[in-house]
C-alpha cells in the first residue's frame, strides 16, 4: 500500500512538452505538474553524460517557456536532457531537447580497400550546409522536444536493453523510434552475422530488414549524421550501402572495439547496450549457411522492439547526476 502511495505521488509529478516541435520565436512550452505541499521544484539541464550544463531553475506547476527559465538552451548544439526535481530528488522521465540544426554534410572520396581491388566511398570530412549560404555557424531553427526512452529488443535468444543516444545522432535515433512505434521491426530476423573479421576480430550482427534478404528497408533513405559515439561492443549503428545516405531501417550491433573501430566516422552509431550483452554474443554464434556472406542457417528472430520510458536522473544537486541504473554510468 505504501509503495502504491509513493508511485501515485511520482506519477502526479511530471514534466511534459506541449509540442513536439518548437520554433525559436515561440520558445519551448512545457507542462509541469507537481503535488501540493512541495517545498521546492526545479528543472536541471544535463548533457548526455548526465553532467549539469545549466543553473538549477525554480519551477511551479503550470505551463512555462523553459527557454526563459534556462537560457543555456538557446546555445545548445547537441541534444540535452531536462529533468524535473522535487525537494532535491528527481521525479519522472527526463525529456530530450534537440536543437534543429542545419545539416552536417559528408565530404567523400573514392578509396581502395586493403585487398587493393575493391573501391568504396570514404567519408573524409564534414561541412555544414549553412556555410554555402554564407553563415559561419550552423543555423538553429528551433527544437524537437520529447521524453527520453530506451529500446527493449525481444529476440529468440533473449532480451537486449538499449539506451538510445540522440545526443550522438538525433535524427537517426528519432527515425529508429518512429519505426519501432510503427511495428516495423516485429517478426524480423538477424539476416547477417559476421562473428569474425578476416583478422579474427569479432565484428557485427545485423538486422532490421523485413524481407530478410539484406536489400529491404522503409522505402526511403536516411541522411547520415556525424555521430561521435565510438563503435564498441554492444553499440547499435545503422547499416548502409556504399552511399553514405543510403541507410533506412537496417541496424547492426558491434561485437568488439577491435573489429569495429574502423567504422567510426563512416557509419552512424546511435545506441548503447545497457543489458543483454550475453544475448548479442549468443546471436553471433548462430550456424552460418554461407559464411562468406554471413547468412545464418536458422536466422535468430527479433520478435519485437518496444520503447520504454527511461529512468530519471536521480540527484539534481551535485554537478554529476547518476542515473537510476548503474549501467548508465558506463
Amino acid at each position: 500500500m505504501y509503495f502504491d502511495f509513493l508511485l501515485t505521488i511520482a506519477l502526479s509529478q511530471q514534466l511534459a512538452p506541449v509540442h513536439l516541435y518548437n520554433n525559436k520565436k515561440n520558445g519551448i512550452i512545457v507542462d509541469v505538474e507537481i503535488t501540493k505541499n512541495i517545498e521546492t521544484a526545479q528543472l536541471v539541464l544535463c548533457d548526455a553524460d548526465f553532467t549539469k550544463i545549466s543553473n538549477v531553475a525554480a519551477i511551479t506547476s503550470g505551463t512555462h517557456d523553459i527557454t526563459r527559465r534556462i537560457p543555456e538552451i538557446q546555445e545548445l548544439t547537441r541534444p540535452a536532457l531536462l529533468q524535473l526535481c522535487v525537494d532535491g530528488k528527481s521525479v519522472g522521465t527526463p525529456i530530450w531537447i534537440q536543437p534543429l540544426l542545419s545539416r552536417e554534410i559528408p565530404i567523400v572520396e573514392e578509396a581502395i580497400r586493403p585487398n587493393g581491388e575493391t573501391k568504396y566511398t570514404k567519408i573524409i570530412d564534414w561541412e555544414n550546409e549553412a556555410k554555402e549560404d554564407g553563415f559561419e555557424t550552423p543555423i538553429i531553427s528551433g527544437w524537437r522536444v520529447y521524453k527520453s526512452q530506451d529500446a527493449i529488443f525481444e529476440t529468440s535468444k533473449g532480451e537486449i536493453h538499449v539506451r538510445l543516444r540522440p545526443d550522438a545522432a538525433p535524427n537517426t535515433a528519432w527515425n529508429f523510434m518512429k519505426l519501432v512505434n510503427g511495428g516495423f521491426y516485429n517478426n524480423t530476423v538477424f539476416h547477417r552475422i559476421v562473428p569474425m573479421t578476416s583478422k579474427g576480430q569479432p565484428f557485427v550482427i545485423q538486422g532490421g530488414d523485413p524481407t530478410g534478404t539484406g536489400s529491404g528497408g522503409p522505402g526511403y533513405w536516411l541522411p547520415i549524421e556525424n555521430s561521435n559515439l565510438p563503435h564498441d561492443f554492444g553499440v547499435l549503428s545503422m547499416a548502409r550501402a556504399s552511399d553514405p545516405d543510403s541507410a533506412g531501417s537496417q541496424f547492426f550491433f558491434c561485437l568488439s572495439r577491435e573489429g569495429t573501430a574502423r567504422l567510426d566516422g563512416q557509419y552512424c552509431s546511435f545506441g548503447t547496450t545497457i543489458s543483454g550483452g550475453e544475448v548479442i554474443k549468443s546471436i553471433a554464434t548462430a550456424q552460418l549457411a554461407n559464411p562468406s556472406l554471413g547468412t545464418p542457417q536458422n536466422p535468430p528472430l527479433v520478435n519485437s522492439i518496444e520503447l520504454v520510458d527511461a529512468p530519471p536522473i536521480l540527484i539534481c544537486v551535485p554537478n554529476r547526476v547518476p542515473r537510476e541504473d548503474a549501467l548508465y554510468n558506463q
